[in-house]
């Protein structure tokens, strides 16, 4: 009754190739962004804005690069962490060095110097898959890692080596630093993730995403059809790395303030692993879906107890969040390999013969 395409006719091609050839789809997508843009800053507080929102996009942001890479190539990455860190330290020292620029296009370009460093640790993806390139982009990790630590001159020769968001201002208003307000700074993220969002979409459903997904499916094939594998892979290195530089940028000055190399971690890559596998693998919404669930969860947990009445430490809270992820996890690939994006596909589905079965 409410999901219908009875007397939505299609006139074209590209309405019918439509990402959203559905009204009601439209209408859902333009609820949710009028929810984003006017009813979540309006109505929700300081808590939803600063620890709930700006997180869950940065994370949903570096989920969509990781599952242009996992879901959309086949090709397994465990260092997704370290090229944020790639994005971060880049947009630091570039917002240090010319301050006098605009901090929005050092965001933008640490996401070119990420996606640079992104396609050296590509270019064994060649040779070797699966295991081999996991424990290949895994040596990334810690090789990245040891480089935040290590090389003085990224993080300034800072004593505690950490690198400090300086003061950013946009047409006069504060975007980062201690005088950013949370609203704005959400704006700022708001806008980034739904241009790049749009831009993975198109991207995905166009010709380099079929070509992406034909190696996926069976790379001998692909090459036997013509698709050069080399170009393939390393762009999708190439894109996977710079969502994660974006995301990683975004992180460090909209979010955080501050950080140390712990905070690209390698129990980061893992957690926006688990967010792509939740979430559904090949799936733009379902990065979004896991990014809500895996970044929620814990504060559901936290806060849930409390108003039962029920008191519970904190290190409980953090053992019973792992304790639900995994058992998350292995709910998904036994139960839904593919994840909440299936389980709302599905339901969408049904939606469409209600209240009819077939």
């Amino acid at each position: 009754m409410f999901y219908r395409e009875v007397g939505q006719f299609k006139t074209t091609y590209a309405a019918d190739q439509a990402i959203f050839p559905i009204r009601q789809d439209r209408i859902g997508l333009a609820i949710i962004l009028f929810a984003a843009f006017v009813l979540i800053p309006l109505l929700g507080g300081e808590f939803l804005i600063a620890s709930v929102m700006i997180p869950f996009l940065v994370l949903a942001l570096a989920a969509i690069g990781l599952n242009v890479l996992i879901g959309y190539t086949g090709l397994i990455s465990l260092g997704t962490a370290a090229f944020m860190g790639v994005g971060a330290y880049a947009c630091y020292k570039l917002s240090t060095i010319f301050p006098q620029v605009n901090v929005l296009v050092w965001i933008v370009a640490s996401g070119f110097v990420s996606s640079a460093v992104g396609v050296v640790f590509g270019l064994p993806s060649l040779r070797i898959k699966g295991f081999y390139l996991a424990i290949a982009t895994l040596a990334a990790q810690f090789f990245l890692q040891w480089c935040f630590v290590r090389i003085g001159w990224l993080y300034n020769h800072n004593p505690s080596g950490a690198i400090e968001v300086p003061g950013h201002t946009l047409f006069g208003i504060p975007v980062t630093g201690p005088q950013a307000t949370p609203i704005t700074r959400y704006y700022v993220v708001l806008v980034i993730v739904v241009v790049m969002t749009w831009f993975a979409s198109n991207l995905v459903h166009g010709r380099i995403g079929r070509s992406w997904m034909a190696v996926r499916d069976m790379d001998i094939a692909a090459q036997l059809m013509g698709i050069k594998l080399l170009p393939a892979k390393l762009l999708a290195f190439a894109v996977s790395s710079f969502y994660a530089g974006v995301a990683g940028a975004l992180m460090v000055f909209m979010w955080l303030g501050a950080a140390e190399p712990e905070a690209f971690n390698i129990n980061q890559s893992f957690i926006l692993l688990f967010m792509v596998i939740i979430g559904g693998l090949g799936s733009l919404i379902g990065s979004f879906l896991g990014a809500a669930l895996i970044h929620v969860l814990p504060i559901i947990v936290r806060f849930l107890p409390d108003a039962l009445g029920v008191p519970v430490g904190a290190a409980t809270v953090e053992h019973l969040t792992f304790v639900i992820t995994g058992a998350l996890i292995l709910f998904f690939l036994v139960v839904e390999p593919h994840g909440l994006a299936q389980l709302w596909r599905i339901a969408k589905q049904k939606l469409r013969v209600w209240p009819f079965p077939y």
